[in-house]
C-alpha cells in the first residue's frame, strides 16, 4: 500500500462493509500493518484470553501467529478434505475484507490440522492427542515475511456498534504488540521443565522393528514405515513456545508449527517436509527420504543403494500421484542434499502447474507419502494400524494453511511432540526397505527423537543413556 491505513479509513472501510452486507451471514475481517514484531514471541500477548493457539515459523521468511477460533469445522472420515475445502470455500466467501489491497503475506488463512488415519483409534487411545483435528479461521492473525508484518482481526459483528468495537479493538492489540518488550532471546533462554521419567522405547519398538523388516525382505511390502512413541515425564508443564525458540536456531531449514487447543495440550514439532506447496499456480512437494547419521557429510548416503531405492520409491509415488491428478510433474534427475539440524536427508523437489486443481484435493491425493507410510500404501497403512500400539493421531499427518487466494502450503507433521500437562510424548519413525537393519533402524529413530529430547534442559542421573554416534539418545 502506498500508504498506511488510518483508524478512520478502516473504520469507514469496515462500516461501508457492513452496510453493503447481502447476508445474515457476515464476516467482517480487518487488517493493519506493523513493522518490526516477532510472532513467535508474541503470541501469548496475541492468545490473551484464547484458547486456541497456532504457529507457523519460517522465520525470516514466512512466519504467522494466531489465536482464537471465529469459525471452525471439526475434520474426520474419509471425506475430510473434502470438507475442508468446502469449508474454506465458504468462509473465503463470506469474508468481507477491509483492506483488499494489503499484501499477500497478509491474506486471510483457514488453518488445518489433519489425522494421519480418517479416524482416530479410541481403542488405541492412551494419551490426549491435538483433537479435535479441525479447520480453523482464527480470531487473531498477525504475520510476517522479514520485518514487514500484517495484523489481522477476523469477526462476526451483528451491528454497526460492533463493528466499531472490532476495529477499536485491532488498534489497541497494534498498539500492545507494537510497544511489548516480549523477544525471541527471551523465549530461547528460558528455562525448559527437565526429564523426571522416561520409558525405555526401545524395547517397545524392537518386536515390531523386526516383523516389519520381514515383510520387506520377503516382498510382502516394497516399504513400510514404523514409528516409535517416546513417553516422557517432566518436572513441571511445558510451555512449547520455549521449546520451539531453541528450534527455531537449531532447526532453521524447517518449519516450526504449533497448535494448541487448550493452555494445558498442545501439539507441536519441526517439520523439514513439505507436503504441498501451491502459490501463484504452481505446486512443490518435497520427497524426502534416506538420513545421514551425525558426524556424516553425506557422501555416503549419495552412493548408498539402499538409501536411494528408498528415495526413489518416494520420488516415483509423488510423481505418481500427481500424474494421476492430470497433473506433468517436473523433477531433478538425482537428488541432493538437505541438512535439518544435525540430520542430512536425500531431498527430491517434485514441481507442477495445478491445472485449476484444489489444493485440499492434491492434498488428499498425496497423503500420505511412502516417506512417512510405505509401499503399496493401502497395504502399508493396514500393517502400521496392526504393528503400532498407539494411534498416530496427528503424527506424519498435514498440517497447514489455505488462503483466500488459493494459496497453500502443508508440512508432514515429523520431528514433533504432544504435551500434556507434565506428559510429554515424542514420535519418530523409519523407512524400512529391503536391506534394512534393524540396529541401524534403531540408531535413525534415536536421532529423530533427540531433535525435540534434546531441548529439555535436565536428565535426571537415574535416566538410562545409551551413546549412538557420539549422542547421548534417550
Amino acid at each position: 500500500m502506498k500508504s498506511e491505513p488510518s483508524f478512520s479509513d478502516i473504520l469507514t472501510a469496515s462500516a461501508n462493509g457492513w452496510s453493503q452486507r447481502d447476508s445474515d451471514e457476515f464476516l467482517l475481517s480487518l487488517a493493519v500493518p506493523i513493522q518490526r514484531v516477532n510472532p513467535l514471541a508474541q503470541l501469548p500477548l496475541l492468545s490473551k484470553g484464547e484458547q486456541f493457539r497456532f504457529l507457523w515459523d519460517e522465520a525470516p521468511e514466512l512466519c504467522i501467529a494466531a489465536s482464537g477460533e471465529c469459525q471452525h469445522l471439526d475434520l474426520a472420515g474419509p471425506r475430510r478434505f473434502e470438507l475442508a475445502q468446502r469449508f474454506s470455500e465458504n468462509i473465503f466467501g463470506r469474508i468481507q475484507d477491509a483492506i483488499p489491497i494489503a499484501p499477500s503475506q497478509a491474506n486471510p488463512r483457514i488453518l488445518l490440522s489433519f489425522s494421519f488415519f480418517d479416524q482416530i483409534s479410541e481403542r488405541k487411545r492412551s494419551f490426549p492427542a491435538s483433537s479435535p483435528l479441525q479447520a480453523i479461521l482464527p480470531r487473531w492473525q498477525l504475520t510476517t515475511h522479514g520485518f514487514n508484518g500484517w495484523l489481522r482481526l477476523n469477526g462476526v459483528p451483528s451491528n454497526e456498534s460492533e463493528v466499531r468495537e472490532l476495529v477499536e479493538e485491532l488498534w489497541i492489540m497494534r498498539d500492545q504488540l507494537s510497544s511489548s518488550n516480549e523477544n525471541e532471546f527471551s523465549i530461547s533462554q528460558s528455562s525448559i521443565p527437565g526429564i523426571c521419567q522416561s520409558n525405555k522405547w526401545k524395547n517397545c519398538y524392537e518386536k515390531a522393528l523386526i516383523q516389519g523388516i520381514d515383510l520387506v525382505n520377503n516382498g510382502v511390502l516394497d516399504k513400510l514405515v514404523l514409528a516409535v512413541r517416546q513417553s516422557i515425564l517432566l518436572n513441571a508443564p511445558l510451555d512449547p513456545l520455549l521449546m520451539l525458540g531453541r528450534l527455531r536456531k537449531q532447526q532453521s531449514s524447517s518449519c516450526r508449527f504449533l497448535w494448541q487447543r487448550s493452555e494445558e495440550q498442545a501439539f507441536f514439532g519441526a517439520s523439514p517436509e513439505r507436503l504441498l506447496v501451491v502459490r501463484n499456480g504452481y505446486l512443490q512437494s518435497d520427497a524426502l527420504a534416506g538420513t545421514a547419521m551425525l558426524n556424516d557429510d553425506g557422501q555416503e548416503l549419495l552412493k548408498s543403494e539402499k538409501d536411494l531405492r528408498e528415495h526413489e520409491l518416494v520420488v516415483k509415488s509423488i510423481t505418481q500421484q500427481l500424474l494421476n491428478k492430470g497433473l506433468s510433474p517436473h523433477r531433478s534427475r538425482s537428488p541432493r542434499l538437505a541438512k535439518h539440524g544435525q540430520l542430512l536427508h536425500l531431498h527430491t523437489p517434485i514441481t507442477a502447474a495445478i491445472q485449476n486443481q484444489q489444493p485440499l484435493s492434491l492434498a488428499k491425493a498425496l497423503h500420505p507419502t511412502p516417506a512417512v507410510a510405505g509401499l503399496p500404501r493401502q497395504e502399508a497403512m493396514q500393517w502400521i494400524n496392526n504393528l503400532e500400539p498407539f494411534d498416530r493421531g496427528s503424527y506424519a499427518a498435514p498440517l497447514g494453511w489455505i488462503d483466500n487466494c488459493g494459496n497453500a502450503e502443508f508440512r508432514v507433521a515429523i520431528r514433533c511432540g504432544s504435551a500434556v500437562g507434565n506428559r510429554l510424548e515424542l514420535t519418530a519413525g523409519a523407512g524400512l526397505v529391503r536391506g534394512s537393519i534393524a540396529e541401524r533402524e534403531m540408531q535413525e529413530v534415536g536421532l529423530k527423537l533427540a531433535v525435540l529430547a534434546d531441548q529439555l534442559d535436565l536428565i535426571e542421573p537415574n535416566i538410562q543413556l545409551r551413546q549412538f554416534n557420539n549422542r547421548a539418545i534417550i
